[in-house]
């Protein structure tokens, strides 16, 4: 019989680096781990002592987003900037930076770093010489992705967040990250046309430069718009020749505009992109009243550092509430796309949910019973995979059993979090060199990007007023909502 790949058994802890020797022999790099020993299990001292005072990632969230009278204490005093700073580089440092793998390479190198076309990725493919699809455990062959949706994700009935979260929160949500979630398919898995990795507005202004001038009015700073009942909307393709995904049966001088090429296709979306199109104006207005000798240029980059700060800013919170797609929770509509993922990421190799859990310093499940929380599914789930490391990671991110009062597991925060507050933290905009009133024009452009909200986006840039929150109007639900920490 062949030997098997030793990296296969997922030996190396703690995050240690497996290498392979030879056909049977590795070696775990344990360097700057935290622990020694042949996988990387016996902890050093300082190790040992954070262990034993550190408390669960289940503590440490309900700690964070409860108890509002100590906060309130806390962000009256010096705690407050020191104890964020903790939380936020805490979470943040789990991402490793710079970016370390990507989908061609299982190993550290030069192009895997240099080559921005790929999605960076947290941990390396599967070895591909494994006897089994996720390495030694499990079954030969992996269940059908349209049976795992059909029997777990499909929804059966409408389920209310608990806390309360409407459309307005979704769609935010979905414009916001397709400015950096562009997967390149005629290029193939893994690759990415969101070349910035992270937040620079290319949803509003384009992710290419002739997009981007294709889409200005070139005066004043602002971008193209058309009047319609006397309120601006994006303009048409006939006005600003820019390739938009619409069906062939909308004709070209009904096709909006926008700097993102599928948002005309939900009402949603294309209510954000005409909000921020105001916006973007709006505050051209104001930056002109204020320099009068700036240009078109000044004005439009300056402007375009606003909208990327107020985009920022209002987008740092919702990243922490992850999980309107969960277990029994995917419309019909959608499950070609909950398919296709699991069909994508078996082509991709990711690894067991298990070794993700462990990568965020997360506990591994030993059950598939202690996974779900209940018995019913756990023995499907078994049956279908055979080990609870072997699960795959996207069904079990939907599948994991949900925290209280929400409709997401412990899990999809613990692992989403860090990825988010790396990528915002990252950006130039949060930098000392950026972070400052002269970068936005003055007192008045930085007072604009700090005291954004959502309800002045909307009632800035609209004929009235109308209730304006991520949330549904508390008459209109019957249900006691807890208190939405982490927005």
């Amino acid at each position: 019989t062949s030997k098997v790949n030793p990296c296969c058994y997922y030996p190396c802890q703690n995050r240690g680096i497996c290498v392979r020797y030879g056909l049977d022999r590795y070696e775990c790099d344990c360097t700057r781990t935290g622990f020694y020993g042949e996988n990387c299990t016996i902890p050093e001292f300082w190790s040992r002592v954070f262990q034993l005072l550190k408390p669960s990632p289940n503590a440490v969230h309900y700690i964070l987003t409860n108890f509002d009278w100590l906060w309130d204490i806390i962000n009256r005093t010096f705690l407050r900037d020191w104890l964020m700073h903790k939380v936020l580089t805490v979470r943040a440092n789990l991402i490793p930076s710079p970016p370390t793998y990507n989908s061609k390479y299982d190993y550290l190198n030069w192009e895997a770093y240099s080559n921005i076309t790929y999605y960076t990725r947290l941990l390396p493919p599967v070895p591909q010489d494994c006897p089994k699809p996720l390495g030694t455990k499990g079954k030969m062959k992996l269940p059908d992705p349209k049976l795992l949706v059909e029997k777990f994700m499909l929804r059966r009935n409408f389920r209310p967040d608990p806390q309360g979260t409407n459309l307005m929160f979704a769609f935010f949500a979905q414009h916001f990250t397709h400015q950096f979630f562009r997967t390149h398919n005629r290029v193939g898995l893994g690759f990415t046309k969101g070349l910035a990795h992270g937040v620079d507005a290319g949803h509003i202004y384009g992710d290419t430069l002739d997009r981007q001038l294709d889409l200005r009015l070139h005066k004043d700073g602002k971008l193209k718009y058309q009047v319609v009942n006397g309120e601006i909307y994006p303009p048409t393709v006939l006005d600003a020749p820019v390739k938009m995904s619409y069906p062939p049966s909308v004709p070209p001088e009904q096709q909006l505009a926008i700097g993102q090429e599928v948002y005309g296709l939900l009402p949603g979306l294309s209510m954000y992109a005409t909000l921020w199109l105001r916006e973007h104006n709006r505050v051209c207005d104001i930056l002109k009243q204020e320099h009068p000798t700036w240009g078109d240029e000044q004005l439009f980059q300056t402007s375009r550092l606003i909208i990327i700060g107020k985009d920022f800013l209002k987008s740092c919170g919702f990243f922490f509430s992850l999980g309107t797609f969960s277990g029994h929770n995917i419309h019909p509509v959608v499950r070609k796309v909950a398919e296709g993922v699991i069909i994508e990421s078996r082509e991709l190799r990711l690894q067991p949910f298990n070794e993700y859990r462990k990568r965020f310093n997360l506990k591994p499940y030993t059950s598939f019973s202690e996974f779900t929380g209940e018995e019913e599914m756990a023995k499907v789930l078994e049956k279908l995979y055979g080990h609870i490391d072997a699960l795959e990671f996207y069904p079990a991110l939907l599948l994991e059993k949900t925290r209280p009062g929400a409709i997401f597991g412990e899990s999809m925060v613990e692992m989403g979090a860090p990825f988010s507050l790396k990528g915002l933290m990252g950006n130039p905009i949060c930098s000392p060199e950026y972070w400052k009133p002269s970068t936005f024009g003055g007192k008045t452009g930085f007072d604009i990007v700090n005291s954004a909200t959502l309800k002045k986006l909307v009632c800035l840039n609209t004929k009235w007023c109308p209730y304006v929150s991520f949330h549904t109007p508390p008459s209109d639900y019957k249900q006691q909502r807890t208190s939405h920490g982490e927005l």
